[in-house]
């Protein structure tokens, strides 16, 4: 086993991805697979009928971090990552990904995705959600000819899924610790299909059971990772132009309101006092800005970048039972990456 990993500052150069990718030898690899995803991607959302193909290229077109099949490919590294099987792999997981998107911002009364109009702003919630599940479809017809062991997983992690929305609309029971229960459904509506991810790119790459239960445990802690450095995010605003306050202004629980609401609860003043404000009307641009402000100002904004700092760590130190080479270099360093991204 490898001594445990300290986090990296800095991670490698990318290629091209929005969030920091292999570099060297693996990333023309790695880049060059990219591609051939992007290629297919294309090809899979391309439908005959004109309105079906409209909105289903909606998202595909829109960009995104491709943060799913780079790991699938990343992970294909760890064996055979030039088997055909693995690019397959990525596109069913970015499909997947893509899917969950479009019925999140109905749910969510989302205005924009990736810079561009949400698909309900342009084509009314009720297709947009056909549409999500029609990517579902496709998705589920790729899987189907990777075999009923990727057909078996892509149904558990599908319904992990659902159940993270479904725990998410409805929140916490009474009793029930807030905090814990939102990094459930983190580990359940981010975590499952990053490790779904990484867990098939090993797979399909002829990677052993050690393997591929190790890759598991790591994009777990990666999905939460991810989410919670969006978290800060929110809060902070980001270098691709995301306006903080987002989420706050759609409602949207995230782990800094959770840990004041918690401070309020004891009696901290300032932290009721932001709590305020953020239960508040927001949709004036000085409201949120007070909101934030506040936010900001409070111990736990640092407490949640802490948290996915450490999520981070987790998901690096899971990665130790590997034999050290260029694809774990690759996605230790995206996943200390992940949770100091700006964007």
């Amino acid at each position: 086993m490898s001594p445990r990993r300290p986090l990296q500052s800095t991670p490698p150069a990318g290629a091209g991805w929005g969030v920091p990718g292999p570099s060297g030898a693996l990333a023309e690899r790695v880049g060059a697979r990219m591609e051939a995803v992007e290629a297919q991607l294309r090809a899979a959302v391309a439908h005959s009928d004109r309105l079906a193909d409209s909105t289903s290229r909606h998202l595909v077109e829109a960009g995104g971090k491709r943060v799913r099949p780079l790991l699938v490919l990343l992970a294909g590294e760890l064996g055979d990552g030039a088997a055909p099987e693995v690019v397959e792999a990525a596109v069913v997981v970015e499909l997947t990904h893509l899917a969950t998107l479009y019925h999140d911002d109905v749910m969510d009364s989302a205005p924009l995705r990736r810079g561009a109009p949400a698909a309900q702003q342009v084509w009314g919630n009720n297709v947009a959600i056909l549409t999500g599940d029609l990517l579902f479809a496709r998705a589920s017809r790729l899987v189907a000819a990777l075999g009923p062991g990727a057909v078996e997983i892509q149904a558990a992690t599908f319904e992990r899924l659902c159940l993270g929305q479904l725990h998410e609309t409805v929140g916490p029971d009474e009793g029930e610790d807030p905090v814990a229960h939102y990094l459930q459904v983190l580990s359940d509506k981010t975590g499952s299909l990053i490790a779904t991810s990484a867990l098939f790119g090993a797979m399909f790459g002829g990677c052993d059971q050690q393997v591929r239960d190790v890759v598991v445990a790591y994009g777990e802690r990666v999905g939460v990772a991810f989410q919670l450095a969006d978290d800060v995010l929110d809060l902070l605003g980001d270098d691709s132009g995301k306006r903080a306050g987002t989420d706050l202004r759609e409602r949207v629980p995230t782990l800094p309101v959770l840990l004041a609401r918690d401070a309020a609860a004891r009696g901290d003043e300032r932290a009721a006092a932001a709590v305020a404000l953020v239960d508040g009307p927001l949709d004036a641009d000085d409201e949120l800005a007070r909101a934030v402000a506040a936010l900001r100002a409070l111990p736990s904004t640092d407490v949640a970048r802490a948290r996915a700092q450490h999520c981070a760590q987790e998901a690096v130190d899971a990665l130790a039972p590997l034999p050290d080479g260029e694809a774990k270099e690759a996605m230790a360093a995206f996943a200390a990456a992940i949770a100091d991204r700006t964007r």
